[in-house]
């Protein structure tokens, strides 16, 4: 069985952890209000800024052995670059300030995913950073199409207000593909055990920030 598929198959327990998460599932049932959207946003932008400074770690760390690997991350660095000003742009244009959103503390769960990502990647090994990309990138696919479309619906925001979540739904395919294929590659079984175990961990980590997710974000209305 080649690694994305034991990804897919060893990880079912965990990804039902998060899927169970009840703003996930009040959010499909159509039982939210802005200030949910909201917090969800707040606390995207506290974990996606970190993402470039976690691949240009994972990229210094990779041994010349993994030199294709390294160039991938690469390619990913050019990809994600400024993704967090987008979830800014998104709660500005849900009416509230981006500015005290840029400044506001991330919730426990947040920064506990964030520390232990970069704990993975510098203590235990680089190749840690694609358990988290495949629950990231995978849960987005699954969910972000759908959660906007429901979201919008309900709310009548503009679509300049969904860019983060457009952009990880299903017109990231291409992402997961490409990851698919980066990840079978990967066959020595020590290493697939170091992705699983980050996959795992991150399905939990992850799931967490929904389980504490507070409507009560904090964020004032834009002048």
């Amino acid at each position: 069985m080649k690694l994305y598929e034991r990804l897919q198959a060893q990880t079912r327990s965990e990804r039902e952890y998060l899927l169970s998460a009840p703003i996930i599932q009040r959010c499909f049932r159509g039982e939210f209000d802005l200030n949910d959207y909201v917090a969800f946003l707040q606390q995207a932008f506290h974990h996606v800024k970190h993402t470039v400074p976690l691949l240009m770690t994972v990229g210094g760390r990779l041994p010349e052995s993994k030199e294709w690997l390294r160039e991938a991350v690469g390619e990913y660095i050019e990809e994600e670059m400024g993704h967090q000003e987008w979830i800014l742009n998104d709660i500005a244009a849900c009416g509230y300030n981006k500015q005290q959103a840029r400044q506001s503390t991330p919730s426990a769960a947040t920064e506990l995913m964030v520390a232990y990502a970069y704990d993975a990647v510098q203590r235990v090994n680089p190749l840690a950073f694609f358990g988290m990309v495949f629950v990231l990138e995978g849960t987005s696919i699954a969910l972000a199409d759908n959660a906007a479309a429901q979201i919008q619906g309900k709310l009548d925001l503009p679509t300049k207000a969904f860019s983060y979540l457009r952009s990880h739904g299903a017109l990231d395919q291409e992402h997961i593909v490409f990851f698919e294929n980066l990840m079978n590659q990967i066959d020595d079984e020590a290493e697939q055990e170091v992705i699983l175990h980050a996959a795992r961990m991150f399905f939990r980590l992850y799931g967490n920030i929904f389980y504490e997710l507070d409507p009560c974000h904090g964020l004032a209305q834009a002048a």
